[in-house]
């Protein structure tokens, strides 16, 4: 006779993932719990303060607060890589950018094709994932899963698609990291067909996510979710921008100024932009249409949730849209606001509800973590750089490591070519341009406003040996010398920035809260939203 009450299975599952019970060969036959599915869901350009569960008291996100509050919520959950292309490399690979030589996102100019005005050439990278890697996907097919991509891909283009690496099916994922043609249909995605004229990207790609997983419910799944949402362009519908707009203007006097300088672009300090609001409520909706699959299809007590970003939240560049306050920075920078994310894993039956865990966590932890908690081999050889989170979700501890960041570039936000290792509290960045340091303690300055390097000279040269021991180990590439840097002209460009950037970022974030804002690339017009 066949177990029909799931919640049993689950049961007997979670005892097992308790005390470290391996299932028996055929453990799962004639029964209908099957091995867990697997749904990962990738937001791209999300902040660490992005979600009310983070404290964000202007963006709305219940559905994505639901999977940190059913989970494990990891408070100092990063990305390997201050933007898109190397966080996503590692996460399928389980390596760190560093090792893959994918450094930088995947398109952006290198060495002598870099024509802006630095003291450095930007070290040259890889511009797809190695088909010598056996990706995250790759693992679970081979154990007989079904698997399915939808959204930003951005690891290569032809030859070097989601279905070259693992996936059965791949529904817009492609070699560029914005959405061609915007968030509305019709979308100009060569992986995708355009839906009706006004359709929402994030809601077709949920819908196209929750197609897969009825057609498989039978079956066991990986489903990986990877939105393009909240990346720029900064669109949303004219519905959600009013409703942001009104609960804007209900939180009293905006602000004078909503950017401050940080050493090298202005960088926002406010969450009140009313488009990337719905951008965010959006995202959440099309979660939400996922998560209550699972529920109606019974699947929910056997389906791991994971919820992360790939980077910092767009505060200076990329429409500079939201605020990352406490942390300092964004997107492309070397601060935790470029780094630090939400990083969420929910399992029911195995992670107790509203869990929070303080220890550092990595993308290339995610690797070996779900092939543990799915009762799969690992593959130690593979994800060289992550460790398995399983003992931290039953409540123990790993053992204490060091984490590793290593970016040779600019960027397009004011970030500088950097190497960074935190161990503990300490957080000791390397700058590439000039060999200075900062050091930072995170516990006691999340806002890392205190550089502390005289201050402890010793513990910066015990970080400072492991960060170069750790560079050469990797072979990372490193920038070169610009032969045609102008030192008066960077400085005319930093007058340009204060007296005409920062103003005129000033005057178009306040137009976004005026009554008759209309966007200017008229999408709201051609699509009656």
């Amino acid at each position: 006779m066949k177990i029909r009450n799931t919640s049993i299975i689950a049961l007997i599952l979670a005892i097992a993932f308790l005390f470290d019970i391996q299932p028996l060969d055929g453990f799962y036959d004639g029964v209908e719990s099957k091995p867990p599915n697997v749904v990962f869901i990738l937001a791209d350009d999300l902040g660490w303060r992005d979600l009310s569960n983070e404290g964000s008291t202007f963006y709305e996100s219940p559905h994505i607060d639901r999977i940190a509050n059913e989970g494990m919520k990891f408070t100092r959950g990063y990305a390997t890589c201050q933007v898109c292309s190397p966080s996503r490399a590692s996460l399928m690979t389980g390596k760190y950018p560093a090792r893959l030589n994918i450094t930088d996102w995947i398109g952006a100019a290198e060495g002598t094709q870099w024509k802006r005005n630095t003291k450095l050439l930007p070290a040259t990278y890889n511009h797809q994932l190695p088909a010598a890697d056996e990706t995250l996907a790759e693992a679970f097919q081979a154990a007989g899963y079904r698997t399915f991509f939808a959204g930003k891909w951005h690891l290569g283009g032809e030859g070097s698609l989601p279905t070259d690496h693992g996936f059965e099916f791949n529904i817009g994922g492609h070699h560029r990291g914005s959405p061609p043609g915007g968030y509305f249909s019709p979308y100009s995605n060569p992986e995708m067909e355009s839906g009706p004229k006004g359709e929402l990207l994030p809601l077709r790609l949920g819908r196209e996510t929750v197609k897969f997983i009825e057609q498989h419910k039978d079956e066991r799944f990986f489903a990986y979710l990877s939105f393009y949402s909240v990346h720029g362009p900064i669109q949303t519908t004219e519905k959600l921008w009013k409703k942001y707009r009104d609960k804007a203007s209900r939180q009293g006097k905006a602000p004078d100024n909503r950017f401050l300088i940080d050493r090298t672009t202005p960088v926002r300090q406010v969450q009140d932009n009313p488009l990337y609001a719905g951008m965010v409520e959006s995202m959440d909706d099309a979660v939400g249409m996922v998560l209550s699959t699972l529920d109606r299809l019974d699947l929910t007590d056997n389906t791991i949730v994971v919820f992360t970003s790939d980077n910092g939240g767009v505060s200076a560049g990329d429409g500079k849209a939201t605020s990352n306050l406490p942390l300092r920075g964004g997107k492309g920078r070397q601060w935790e606001g470029g780094i630090r994310e939400p990083f969420y894993i929910k399992w029911p039956g195995a992670t107790t509800a509203g869990q929070q865990c303080d220890t550092p966590v990595i993308g290339t932890d995610l690797y070996p973590t779900l092939l543990e908690l799915a009762g799969l081999p690992l593959r130690p050889n593979q994800h060289l750089d992550g460790l398995s989170l399983v003992p931290l979700l039953k409540g123990q501890t790993l053992p204490a490591r060091p984490l590793f960041w290593h970016y040779p570039h600019y960027g397009n936000q004011g970030g500088e070519p950097s190497s960074i290792i935190t161990r503990g509290k300490w957080k000791l960045i390397y700058y590439l341009e000039d060999q200075r340091y900062e050091l930072y303690d995170i516990d006691g300055d999340i806002s890392e406003s205190n550089n502390v390097v005289d201050q402890h000279p010793e513990i910066q040269e015990s970080l400072s040996r492991e960060l170069k021991s750790w560079i050469a180990e990797m072979d990372a590439r490193q920038p070169t010398v610009n032969p045609n840097f102008d030192l008066e002209k960077q400085k005319q460009e930093k007058i340009n920035i204060r007296d005409k950037q920062k103003p005129s970022l000033e005057r178009q974030h306040s137009q976004f809260l005026d009554a008759d804002f209309k966007p200017p690339q008229g999408w709201w017009e051609e699509t009656g939203k």
